[in-house]
């Protein structure tokens, strides 16, 4: 895909504010809008490097289903965080900003300004922000957590997060059951809201952040995306996702494009219906990525 810019947004994107401080210029935005063309041709006007924040791209035996960049891309520009984990590695959110920050504190010593890309707001948020303070957790408290959900299901989950914690309700992904029950596990466990520890105050980085995103209408963006997923089944999706039925329950694997075809694998769905709600999961997993935009001051780039 072809980015095409203004000369004067180009230069707005790689120009280097004149002090000591260091900068991180993130391109965030839903799946499909063309996010690593943009980063690699910034990455190359700046002569820098670029860190992933994708956190389906961790994963070394999730490639095409992960629309990890072309062999052509990660060696057009140095590329750190992509397909660096296995799915049996136990990785989550606090080890990415822990390995980010030790990453970006090496290539700051090199360069004034680093590239993240990435669909991942939460993951973007843990290194540009720091992450909340969360109370441990009795696994006693998460066990039965996890026996409710399973014996009542998402409607009880969603009832009972509304109830301890209505603030969170009205902003969270209310049909993604692992965030609820961790928002319930920690107002059980604290007697306070999730909120609240979310609203904590954090320290403030040693680098300045500037956000930037692709401007698509919803039309164009929504036909990318079928005819990604298009490409994918065409280049050997449904061979990496046999390849990996076995682990299908891992935590890795719950994710767009795979659970579909697991369904499909299971007999649950025929090939076409697989696709089409593969299909219809991107878009929706795009819309909730438009929607974490509103948390950024974003600069928009034309396309």
């Amino acid at each position: 895909m072809e980015i095409f810019m203004t000369k004067n947004m180009m230069s707005l994107m790689s120009s280097k504010v004149m002090t000591n401080t260091k900068t991180l210029k993130v391109i965030y935005g839903p799946t499909a809008v063309g996010k690593t063309v943009l980063a690699i041709k910034l990455a190359q006007e700046l002569n820098t490097e670029i860190l992933s924040a994708d956190s389906r791209q961790f994963y070394n035996e999730m490639r095409i289903g992960t629309a990890v960049p072309e062999q052509e891309e990660l060696e057009a520009i140095k590329h750190h965080f992509i397909q660096h984990k296995s799915i049996h590695d136990d990785y989550n959110v606090g080890l990415f900003e822990h390995d980010a920050i030790k990453k970006m504190d090496d290539l700051f010593k090199r360069y004034d300004t680093l590239i993240m890309v990435g669909g991942s707001g939460l993951y973007i948020d843990g290194v540009c922000k720091g992450l909340d303070s969360f109370p441990e957790i009795n696994p006693t408290i998460r066990e039965k957590l996890r026996k409710d959900y399973s014996n009542s299901g998402l409607e009880w989950l969603k009832n009972e997060v509304k109830t301890l914690d209505p603030q969170y309700f009205q902003s969270a992904d209310i049909h993604n059951h692992q965030r609820l029950l961790r928002c319930l596990e920690v107002c059980r466990q604290s007697g306070q809201t999730y909120t609240s520890f979310k609203n904590a105050k954090k320290n403030k980085r040693p680098f300045e952040v500037e956000y930037y995103s692709i401007k698509m209408d919803r039309e164009t963006l929504y036909n990318r995306i079928n005819k990604r997923v298009d490409i994918m089944i065409n280049n050997g999706l449904l061979s990496e996702v046999e390849s990996l039925q076995d682990f299908q329950h891992f935590n890795a694997l719950q994710t767009v494009g795979y659970k579909e075809l697991f369904s499909y694998l299971n007999n649950e769905l025929t090939l076409d219906e697989a696709i089409a709600i593969i299909k219809q999961n991107t878009r929706r997993y795009a819309k909730r990525q438009l929607t974490w935009l509103n948390r950024y001051p974003i600069k928009w780039v034309e396309y």
